[in-house]
């Protein structure tokens, strides 16, 4: 793939992966949109990087997604990157959680159906330019999860799942899809949770050397090691995740 010259949407562009993303995208003279929920984000943002073009919504809302889908297709037509690394993660017992309902509803809608809504309504527009790409963003978890973040691991699993897929439907196209296989990022996601992780600018050095290369699955950090304990003791890396 190639790093300059193209226009690239990124959802959850405020901080973490997504902001550290968007950075080395503007970096290297690419057309950069952002979205995210905080407008105090979003302004400084733009404050710092006068060029960022930002967005701000809530993407598991219809009304948000239609919104941003019209403002790609009206003002940004050359979109040809869709980086889909919006998500949050809760951790919580089924037993002990009294939002439980609300919390499966809302990381079910951010991780996974809004990610897919928005790459189905913007593929026409993918499709037409040249030297297109869909990347989304997964999580080791799906190779083995932690039991204290149910529903996050199984949408990271989906995301999984439906990259391939998507994968194998486009493959007649010229249109490619990346994944994003990260080991544990220091986001503010992840704040007070775990150790030894890698920062968001890591992650992207990685990244863009599989981009470029046209790497389609980057596992990043540790998840390599995991990729290849899993191959050889599925029940050795479930072990080692679990907690």
């Amino acid at each position: 793939m190639m790093t300059t010259g193209n226009t690239v949407l990124i959802t959850g562009g405020s901080s973490g992966i997504g902001l550290a993303l968007a950075k080395r995208f503007l970096s290297l003279n690419n057309r950069v949109i952002i979205t995210g929920r905080d407008l105090k984000k979003l302004e400084q943002i733009k404050n710092d990087f006068p060029e960022m073009v930002t967005f701000k919504g809530d993407l598991t809302d219809k009304n948000s997604l239609d919104e941003l889908v019209v403002f790609i297709e009206q003002q940004h037509s050359g979109l040809n990157i869709l980086i889909n690394n919006a998500a949050v993660q809760y951790n919580y017992t089924f037993t002990e959680e009294p939002n439980l309902t609300y919390k499966i509803d809302y990381e079910i809608a951010t991780n996974l159906t809004a990610p897919i809504k928005l790459t189905g309504l913007l593929l026409p527009l993918l499709l037409k330019n040249k030297d297109s790409a869909v990347v989304n963003v997964s999580s080791g978890l799906f190779i083995a999860p932690k039991k204290s973040a149910s529903i996050y691991c199984a949408t990271k699993s989906a995301i999984h799942s439906f990259t391939k897929t998507l994968r194998y439907q486009l493959e007649d196209t010229h249109a490619k899809v990346f994944e994003i296989i990260p080991a544990l990022v220091e986001t503010p996601m992840t704040a007070g949770r775990g150790k030894s992780k890698i920062t968001p600018e890591q992650l992207t050095d990685e990244f863009f050397r599989n981009f470029k290369a046209d790497k389609l699955e980057s596992y990043i950090g540790k998840t390599k090691l995991l990729k290849l304990i899993n191959r050889l003791s599925p029940k050795l890396s479930d072990k080692i995740m679990k907690n």
